[in-house]
């Protein structure tokens, strides 16, 4: 496997560069132990099209997310505010990420404290890229297997972005299978709202056994999430329902990068 090349935004500046985009890998993406590696596949993506990107590195910090859904707003705007003046002292115009909570954070938030860029979510950019033809997949393990597409809160009612992780999803010949609660009338994978941080409110089942139980029923031997928060809720899931061995939980990232052309 060729070198994977991860430039920071401070090296480019330093050979007076600015990237065409920058990735924001997000606290997911830099610590979870199983995200690390969809943030892996991700840039290795990105060195395979020749992408011209970077990323902040030991800069980047949390966008203060989790912070303002739990109620603390003061800690939210102290953590937005450094981030706006870093990525505008840096110029950066255009951001990619793979946590549709750092994406709506980032684009519907951040304007009302004078940041704004074009963000972008990772399956509408790989699937801008697939369009363009160029990105090229072949299905590979994926053709004629049976996929379900749990739709994140954040990508999905928040943002309206339903086709993009199922296009790149169909275009490796996949079998999609829709779970009976899907696209606008989705259900939360248990996480968001700061959730993913405390424990659960009283009842007789956790939320991300329900849609466990629903993912299962359709028979798919592949679960693809596209959100961090949603990937751990749907593994815990599977794990719960001892069906680890058999059905397996993907960021569309992976997917996209074991099926390169």
């Amino acid at each position: 496997m060729s070198e994977i090349k991860i430039p920071t935004v401070a090296d480019m500046q330093s050979k007076g560069e600015t990237p065409e985009i920058l990735f924001w890998v997000g606290c997911a993406g830099s610590f979870d132990d199983r995200y690390k590696r969809v943030t892996l596949a991700f840039t290795k993506i990105l060195n395979h099209l020749g992408v011209n990107f970077a990323v902040l590195g030991p800069e980047e910090s949390c966008t203060g997310d989790p912070a303002r859904r739990a109620g603390n707003e003061f800690l939210f705007q102290m953590q937005a505010m450094s981030n706006i003046q870093l990525l505008d002292g840096y110029g950066i115009k255009k951001i990619v990420t793979a946590c549709p909570h750092c994406f709506n954070t980032i684009k519907n938030e951040y304007p009302d404290l004078g940041g704004n860029y074009d963000v972008v979510h990772h399956t509408s950019f790989l699937q801008g890229l697939l369009d363009e033809g160029k990105l090229k997949v072949a299905g590979g393990d994926y053709k004629g297997k049976k996929i379900t597409y749990h739709d994140s809160c954040y990508l999905g009612r928040s943002n309206g972005i339903y086709e993009a992780p199922r296009e790149l999803l169909q275009s490796l010949d996949a079998d999609l299978v829709e779970m009976k609660r899907c696209k606008t009338n989705g259900l939360c994978c248990g996480a968001g709202g700061g959730q993913m941080f405390k424990d659960a409110e009283p009842g007789n089942k956790e939320v991300n056994i329900e849609r466990t139980e629903e993912a299962l029923s359709t028979g798919a031997k592949v679960i693809a999430s596209a959100c961090p928060f949603c990937m751990t809720m749907m593994s815990d899931g599977v794990k719960n329902k001892e069906k680890e061995e058999e059905v397996i939980v993907k960021d569309i990232a992976e997917i996209i990068e074991e099926s390169l052309d």
